[in-house]
């Protein structure tokens, strides 16, 4: 095996990435290529999957031909994605009907509306693990049917998208679906994928009827749903297509759910939390699916070929990393860099606390209205004590899920694993050990969501024998334990709760009392 490898796709909201991991999971290459951003109206998010898939044969070739690696020596490829970007597509022609519709995009929210107002979130809660929400796939899908201007493709028949769906001549699916279909040329997700979707019965382990037909999603659209890593395969890369080789494409997870894989979070009660704009907590739950009662999502978090699903509760803070480019917006800091230095010359923030709800806040308050707020000031407070309290921000926000986390699952959380852009702060680190009052441990390999889907599909083909290898993989770069008194950081955390409330429901309505 030392001559062969395993390549990863991450496909991105900004960016498609591609890595190839050896056997002890090191990256030996890495090629990246950022795709349009297209706002159609104010809410709207669209990206081209043309693009994503022209996009996706670059790194590819690119990341192999920079590394002097040839296709020959790959011995699998994994996917990971960003999730619940919807896309629709002629079975035939495998051309999309229309742009996909990016998880951030907010025009179904009418329809959640009117989802509310009907009452059926405890129903789909009960059935998906999610909250009734714009983000998931369901609505977007309806929407494309509904609204998508049919294209003219090469066949004589112009019905319209909802007859043709019904026919079986359309095919839906998330952006790790329609990279499969072009690898491949088979219509396939994974479990994780399929769980944020909204029309997947976490339980059941199965595209939900009820929710099909609700949303007036034909059962013969969705893809069929396969482990996270299988070892029978999702199909083959084309010996006469772009790689020139058969490849097995074996392994698939949702970004978040790869993270989780990738840090070797195997077990009930591993944590991970991925620091970018903004932050996803995941926590093993393990067999179990716990239904939260705290504001956060239940979740698949992976599924090994022949063994049962491992569920995960997943906390979603909007506003992390974003914070911190606030301050560079507002001229507080010229780069991150400078925070650690600028938080470590004060003692304390003196009571100032910031909450950072630019676009609401998030789990566990799930508050639409919220808005950023700087509460504490006196005629004495500097920019050290703004920059301070917004790295403070960061971890009693991730406090306010860990705790969450545990209350829903009665699993004490053993140590938190880290990784994304802002982990690169020992002070943010150090921080938030302190404040969550556990070990906080950062890996070598930060780009835990590639090596996840790489695990994934090598452990199917064989390249790493079993979890237990992978376990050996995984190298601390730096650990963290909590320096400050529990009676401190519980102090600090208490006023944290008053200065969320002072941001709550703050957005009101032009005219609204």
């Amino acid at each position: 095996m030392a001559n062969t490898y395993v390549g990863a796709i991450d496909q991105g909201t900004t960016g498609t990435r591609f890595m190839v991991f050896d056997h002890s999971g090191q990256v030996v290459a890495n090629d990246y290529e950022k795709h349009e951003q297209i706002y159609p109206n104010p809410g709207w998010v669209e990206h081209d999957p043309v693009e994503i898939w022209e996009n996706t044969k670059d790194v590819v070739q690119n990341g192999l031909k920079q590394a002097g690696i040839d296709a020959s020596q790959l011995e699998a490829l994994g996917i990971t994605n960003q999730r619940e970007t919807t896309i629709v597509w002629d079975k035939e022609s495998g051309k999309p009907v229309h742009n996909a519709l990016v998880w951030q995009d907010r025009r179904t929210t009418d329809r959640v509306e009117e989802i509310e107002a009907d009452g059926k979130v405890e129903e789909i809660r009960g059935k998906t693990g999610l909250e009734a929400d714009a983000y998931f796939s369901a609505t977007k899908t309806e929407w494309i049917l509904d609204n998508a201007e049919p294209l003219k493709l090469d066949h004589a028949r112009s019905d319209d998208l909802r007859s043709r769906a019904a026919d079986g001549e359309l095919l839906m699916g998330t952006i790790d679906a329609w990279l499969i279909y072009n690898l491949t040329g088979n219509h396939i997700t994974d479990v994780t994928n399929a769980s944020r979707t909204m029309l997947y019965n976490i339980r059941d382990l199965e595209w939900d009827d009820e929710l099909l037909e609700e949303f007036n999603v034909p059962k013969n659209m969705v893809p069929e749903v396969r482990p996270s890593s299988d070892k029978d395969y999702y199909g083959h890369t084309d010996a006469d297509g772009f790689l020139g080789e058969e490849v097995p494409v074996a392994g698939a997870l949702g970004d978040q759910q790869a993270a989780l894989f990738g840090q070797t979070c195997f077990d009930a009660g591993d944590a991970k939390n991925t620091y970018g704009t903004g932050s996803f907590y995941l926590m093993n739950t393990g067999n179990e699916a716990v239904e939260s009662d705290h504001g956060l999502l239940t979740t698949i978090g992976f599924q090994m070929s022949d063994e049962p699903v491992q569920y995960a509760l997943e906390g979603s803070i909007f506003v992390t990393g974003a914070a911190i480019e606030w301050l560079e917006d507002v001229d507080l800091i010229n780069n991150a860099a400078q925070t650690a230095e600028l938080a470590r010359s004060v003692d304390s923030t003196d009571g100032v606390y910031m909450v950072p709800a630019f676009t609401g806040l998030g789990a566990p308050h799930w508050d639409g209205r919220a808005r950023g707020t700087i509460v504490g000031m006196t005629r004495g407070t500097g920019k050290e004590h703004l920059v301070r309290a917004t790295l403070e921000s960061i971890a009693y926000q991730t406090r306010d899920i860990a705790e969450a986390m545990e209350a829903d699952s009665g699993v004490d959380m053993t140590t938190l694993r880290v990784d994304g852009g802002a982990v690169k702060n020992n002070f943010l680190c150090q921080l938030q050990s302190d404040i969550i009052q556990t070990d906080i441990a950062r890996p070598q390999v930060d780009e835990t969501t590639a090596l996840g889907s790489a695990y994934a599909a090598g452990l199917a083909v064989g390249y790493w024998d079993n979890i237990d290898q992978l376990r050996s993989n995984w190298q601390v770069d730096r650990e963290f334990e909590p320096e400050m008194d529990s009676e401190e950081a519980d102090g600090m955390y208490d006023r944290w709760d008053d200065a969320v409330e002072r941001s709550l429901d703050w957005a009101q309505d032009e005219g609204g009392d």
